[in-house]
C-alpha cells in the first residue's frame, strides 16, 4: 500500500494548559481533495498552522504528523487567511515568487515565466505588472491571490488552503477553485479548510467537520451532504440552506 500524502496522529493544541484543539488523528491519501469544515473559532486555523510547521507564539503542541518518506522539505504549502501575516511589504512580489521557484530547480528566466504563471492561475489578470508591484499597491482581494500563487509555487506534495476564496469576488472564487482542483489532479493533495459548504461541496470529495476543537463527523461530500449524523453537521448544512437546495458532491 502506498504511504498517506499525510498522516496526523494525536494532533493537540494548547494554550497555558487550555485545549484548543483536543487529540485529532487522520489520513490523507495521494490526490485526495479534503474539506475541514467548521464555523469561525472551530480550529481550523489553528490546525492548519500546525500541518504546515506553524503555530502562534505561547501554543504547545503535541501529536505527530507524517508526510511520506523522503519528501523534501517544503512539501507542504500553506495559503493563509490573512494574506498580510505571509507577504513581505518590502519586497515586489515578483521576487516573492522567485524565491521557491528558484528552490524547486527552474533556472532565473524560467522562474520569472513561472511566477506570471501561476499568478495567472491564481486570478491575477495583468501578471506582469504585478510581479513589478509592492504589496502595499495591491487591493486585499489581489493580495490573497498572490499569496494563493505563492503556495503554488512552492510545488509541495500537499496543499492546506486556509479560507483561500472568502476575499474574492465570486467569478475569480471559481477559477480558484478550479485551480486547485486541477493541482490536486497533478497527483498532490489538498486540505481546503473553509465554512464555505458551496465551495467545499464543489471542490471536495471527502469532509472532516470540526467544533470546539474536534473533529465530530468524517465522511465522503456525497454522504455528508445526504446524510449528516452530528448534529453541529446538520446545523451546518441548514445554515447553507442544503435542506431547500442540496449541493452537488464533487467527483
Amino acid at each position: 500500500m502506498p504511504a498517506p500524502a499525510l498522516s496526523v496522529k494525536d494532533l493537540k493544541l494548547s494554550l497555558h494548559g487550555r485545549a484548543l484543539v483536543h487529540p485529532l488523528t487522520f489520513t490523507m491519501e495521494k490526490g485526495e481533495r479534503v474539506a475541514l469544515l467548521g464555523a469561525s473559532g472551530s480550529g481550523k486555523s489553528l490546525t492548519a498552522g500546525a500541518l504546515a510547521g506553524s503555530v502562534p507564539d505561547g501554543i504547545t503542541a503535541g501529536g505527530t504528523i507524517t508526510f511520506p518518506a523522503g519528501s523534501e522539505p517544503g512539501h507542504a504549502g500553506l495559503i493563509r487567511q490573512d494574506p498580510a501575516t505571509s507577504l513581505n511589504p518590502l519586497v515586489p512580489v515578483g521576487k516573492q515568487l522567485l524565491i521557491p521557484l528558484r528552490r524547486s530547480g527552474f533556472r532565473r528566466t524560467e522562474a520569472q515565466a513561472e511566477a506570471a504563471r501561476v499568478l495567472a492561475l491564481a486570478g491575477i489578470e495583468d501578471p506582469a505588472r504585478i510581479l513589478r508591484r509592492y504589496t502595499g499597491e495591491l487591493s486585499g482581494g489581489q493580495l490573497q491571490r498572490v499569496c494563493i500563487a505563492l503556495a503554488l509555487a512552492s510545488r509541495g506534495s500537499l496543499l492546506i488552503a486556509d479560507e483561500p476564496t472568502t476575499a474574492l469576488d465570486a467569478v475569480t472564487q471559481l477559477k480558484v477553485l478550479t485551480t486547485l482542483r486541477t493541482w490536486a489532479t497533478e497527483g498532490r493533495s489538498l486540505l481546503f479548510i473553509t465554512h464555505d459548504l458551496t465551495a467545499a461541496a464543489a471542490l471536495c470529495t471527502r469532509a472532516l467537520v470540526m467544533e470546539s476543537g474536534r473533529i465530530v463527523e468524517e465522511a465522503s461530500m456525497a454522504e455528508l451532504l445526504r446524510n449528516p449524523q452530528h448534529p453541529y453537521t446538520q446545523r451546518l448544512l441548514k445554515a447553507a440552506g442544503a435542506a431547500d437546495k442540496p449541493f452537488a458532491a464533487a467527483a
